[in-house]
């Protein structure tokens, strides 16, 4: 159907262009706007200002003609040429320029075009063979959009109105009688009119209900009951394409969700006809997505195999997207999978060349599928061939052309792995038993800059394994120690592995004292670049010091301007006694409150504030009845001790939200499904908020060892963490963390991805490059993304290739960096003897939430701090001597009873 199309839309080019020209276009000289005559009827301001716009509308069409010349497929330009065109009246350029678009671009196939061409085509009726050339274009138009639901009735009717002409000119004169053949005419005519109601009747269109009483009413005779069946089907189906219909009518361009959705839809009920209505009109409004291109073309190579409607589709999708290089190489293949002559395909391929593509890979991939042709089309069990040649002439045409043309145009060859020299060696070597030419590839492979790699090199080396000998293997494997600088060790250890099976002793030792060698100074490099490394971290890490002492220095002297300040205090009153100077000294600075007269106290500073100074939901007239009430709730907690017997049954669970409502509610619902679960123990702090982890206990350990499968389950916007519940004084060697820490040669460390990015399409990524096996995104606790992530390949070789393509690679907007995996040491924590050492060589401060609470006053009484602890003090009340920097030991103050107490309290 879209083969029709395509020829009829291709037909009427020529025969629509001037009519349509003479519609649309005021003659030579008249105004465009207007349509009235070019002579100026104003003033000479005026004509100044046209004969201006005339110039630079000159201007502009030959710098489009010269942006066409070099990129004869950029379509915007083409727009605009031809509307500058049409504005000025140049139909001879016109008609030039709409005739090379339509060479390159195709004509739109809608309902619109093949009725405005059919009923151009009527006025060739008086022809020889016109009425049948009519009916021709007819018919190839409702092949082509007759099916269209809310079109495809006007195409209907202007083929019957046609028809309803031709039979009122058979009609005889009133009065005679017909002779024998007109009467057959007549008969044959009516039918024909009978045939297109029964065939429009039984396919599902809009206003299908005025055709069938359009037909009862010029039908002389009763409609059959056939039709009658086959129209009230339609009309079911009418009804299920109406929602469809109607949510393209609602939708804005480009309505692509829309218009895939009606696919899926047709799709289902499986009529070719119908798909591929809808694929044509979608493809009518979106002419340049690609994608949309690709899907109609996979549906018709696989299920239609229609040669001449494939083949039409391929071209269509080539001239609307030249760029993509996707649909080139099914275009290519769908020809060789059709018979086409090789002198077309050929021919396809060069103008494939000139498409212009965006990507220096995008050239490497085309030429990979035409050679990839070639070498189907030889015939390997001759020893030479037309084909063999032209498959070689064509490789060096490939590898000259990357390096000419391409890199020249985009700083760089496509192919930096010389994937296409790869498989010329591997045809030479299997196929035509030409390892001297191979090797002779494979040597020009390594000076492109190859050599450094070692996945190359045993690339290389299985190649000569499976068709050389072992002298070249060995002599590859020694190049191979020599040159490589990713992984050494590799290329090493299948060095002495042939030798180890294949090499005599001198082979061996010689193999050994390479290796040796070569590994010393590898390491040897690998130390200076540490040692560099090491010194720029040091380097860093005093910088760093240096900015922390900066900033003591600066809080310092701020601190020291503020004690000079406070240090001008003095006691207000000597009776106060040592105790009343020592007690100012201790307690921060009071705040006057309101006129000035009183002081705001420290019990009133606590009632304001709320607890160590924050802000709390309790206003200061609370009654005190409901306080007691808030500070004993959090003790009313009941504190369920963990039962180390039992933890083969139970799980700890973290990460959680702290804002989690009913904790145990929520937790038992999610691990019921692991087995049946005997307690949760969520750990709530000692103002009763929950702390974001629990211990979750089964009735068996099968269950708790299922649990584990929930591990990093998003729960609450968060990944939730699911690990064993391991005592870690008994087992100081258990380990949580789950993925390695050590060099990973097979596994890639992505960074710079963009937040966005899934998982899904970062594999479409990868997966070009090898079979991936596993893809892990780094997020932090909270589930986010970091724009992070793990990349796992079979092999080394696949990753090593992968770095190579990937590193550098836009993403998004972003360009990303990939590395092989060698994640840093983890810091490993202190060992307890040194925790617990720790824990008595200096006592343990108390701080409150922000610091060192500023209500929390000592329980002792400072007269016996004074006794155990004896400083010197200044006139003006600084401690000269502090009890950390005496050189004498501090005597223990001696027993004291309850009356000792109340003497020295009272001064007596």
């Amino acid at each position: 159907m879209a083969a029709a199309g395509a020829e009829a839309a291709a037909a009427a080019a020529e025969e629509e262009e001037e009519a349509a020209e003479k519609r649309r276009l005021p003659p030579p000289g008249a105004d465009p706007e207007s349509g009235g005559d070019s002579e100026d009827e104003g003033d000479s301001d005026s004509s100044g200002d046209g004969e201006d716009e005339e110039k630079e509308n000159e201007a502009e069409i030959q710098r489009l003609e010269e942006q066409l010349s070099i990129n004869a497929f950029d379509y915007n330009c083409h727009l605009d040429l031809i509307k500058l065109l049409r504005q000025e009246g140049e139909l001879v350029k016109l008609r030039r320029a709409r005739q090379k678009m339509s060479e390159l671009f195709p004509l739109t196939e809608g309902p619109e075009i093949w009725l405005e061409y059919a009923q151009y085509s009527i006025g060739g009726i008086g022809q020889e063979g016109g009425i049948e050339k009519v009916r021709s274009i007819f018919e190839r138009a409702l092949t082509a959009v007759g099916l269209h639901v809310t079109k495809g009735t006007a195409l209907w009717e202007a083929y019957r109105e046609f028809e309803n002409a031709i039979l009122e000119t058979a009609q005889p004169a009133p009065g005679s009688v017909p002779s024998p053949e007109q009467q057959q005419m007549l008969c044959s005519q009516l039918e024909r009119i009978h045939t297109l109601f029964r065939r429009q009747l039984g396919i599902p269109l809009l206003d299908m209900e005025a055709s069938y009483a359009e037909y009862e009413e010029w039908s002389e005779e009763p409609i059959p009951e056939t039709i009658i069946k086959n129209y009230k089907k339609a009309l079911q189906q009418l009804e299920k394409c109406k929602p469809y219909e109607e949510a393209l009518l609602g939708a804005e361009t480009p309505k692509l969700a829309e218009y895939q959705a009606y696919i899926d839809f047709e799709m289902k009920a499986g009529d070719p006809a119908r798909i591929q209505l809808i694929y044509e009109r979608a493809l009518a409004e979106n002419c340049l997505v690609p994608d949309l291109w690709a899907r109609y073309n996979q549906y018709l190579d696989r299920q239609l195999r229609v040669k001449e409607l494939v083949l039409s589709a391929h071209d269509r999708a080539v001239r609307n997207c030249p760029w993509t290089v996707g649909l080139w190489i099914r275009y290519l293949l769908a020809m060789e999978r059709h018979g086409v002559d090789h002198c077309i395909i050929s021919e396809m391929f060069e103008k494939a060349l000139n498409a212009g593509f965006i990507q220096a890979t995008d050239y490497v991939e085309i030429w990979q599928a035409y050679l990839d042709y070639l070498r189907r089309r030889v015939d390997f069990t001759q020893d030479s061939s037309k084909e063999l040649e032209e498959l070689r002439s064509a490789f060096a045409r490939a590898v000259e052309y990357l390096k000419q043309e391409v890199e020249e145009r985009f700083s760089e060859s496509g192919d930096p792995s010389c994937t296409i020299m790869q498989n010329w060696a591997r045809v030479e070597a299997r196929l035509c038993n030409n390892m001297q030419k191979a090797r002779e590839l494979w040597d020009n492979i390594m000076t492109k800059g190859n050599a450094k790699y070692a996945n190359m090199w045993l690339e290389y080396y299985n190649l000569e394994r499976a068709h050389g000998d072992t002298q070249h293997c060995r002599k590859a494997l020694h190049r191979a120690v020599q040159c490589t600088s990713d992984y050494p060790e590799h290329v090493c250890e299948v060095l002495l592995t042939l030798e180890r099976i294949e090499g005599t002793l001198e082979d061996w030792d010689a193999a050994v004292q390479k290796t040796e060698n070569r590994l010393a100074r590898v390491n040897e490099q690998r130390a200076k670049v540490a040692e560099k490394e090491a010194a720029l971290a040091k380097q860093e890490e005093e910088k760093a010091e240096q900015r922390k002492q900066a900033r003591a220095e600066k809080k310092a002297s701020k601190k020291a301007k503020k004690n000079r300040i406070g240090d001008k205090r003095k006691a207000d009153d000597d009776d106060e006694g040592e105790w009343g100077r020592e007690e100012e000294a201790e307690q921060p600075s009071k705040r006057h409150k309101g006129d000035g007269d009183g002081l705001l106290l420290e019990e009133d500073m606590e009632l304001e504030t709320g607890l160590f100074g924050r802000s709390g939901p309790e206003k200061p007239d609370r009654p005190a009845n409901q306080k007691q009430k808030a500070s004993t709730s959090r003790k009313d907690i009941p504190k369920v001790l963990h039962d180390s017997s039992k933890d083969n049954v139970t799980v700890f669970v973290s990460n959680l939200s702290y804002n989690m409502a009913e904790p145990e509610v929520k937790l038992k619902e999610l691990f019921e499904s692991c087995g049946e679960v005997e307690q949760i123990r969520p750990v709530f702090s000692n103002k009763g908020t929950f702390r974001g982890y629990c211990y979750v206990e089964f009735k068996d350990e099968k269950s708790a060892l299922q649990a584990l499968g929930l591990d990093r389950k998003v729960v609450e916007g968060r990944p939730m963490f699911v690990s064993p519940c391991v005592d870690k004084n008994k087992n100081p060697d258990f380990k949580v963390f789950r993925y390695s820490t050590t060099l990973e040669k097979h596994k890639l460390f992505i960074s710079g991805l963009p937040f966005s990015c899934t998982k899904e399409e970062l594999e479409d990524v990868c997966k070009a490059h090898g079979n991936v096996k596993d893809i892990r995104l780094v997020t932090n606790r909270a589930g986010k993304p970091k724009g992070l992530a793990y990349v796992e390949y079979e092999n080394e070789a696949q990753a090593s290739q992968a770095v190579l393509k990937m590193d550098g690679l836009t993403i998004k907007d972003h360009v990303i960096k990939v590395a092989i995996s060698n994640p840093p040491l983890r810091k490993l924590p202190d060992k307890p003897e040194a925790g617990r050492a720790s824990q008595f060589a200096a006592p343990r401060q108390i701080y409150g939430a922000r610091g060192k609470g500023r209500t929390q006053l000592s329980m002792m009484p400072r007269a016996l701090q004074r006794q155990s602890n004896p400083v010197a003090k200044a006139e003006n009340g600084m401690v000269q001597n502090s009890p950390a920097t005496s050189s004498e030991p501090a005597e223990e103050p001696k027993k004291m009873s309850n009356a000792d107490f109340a003497k020295m309290l009272l001064n007596k």
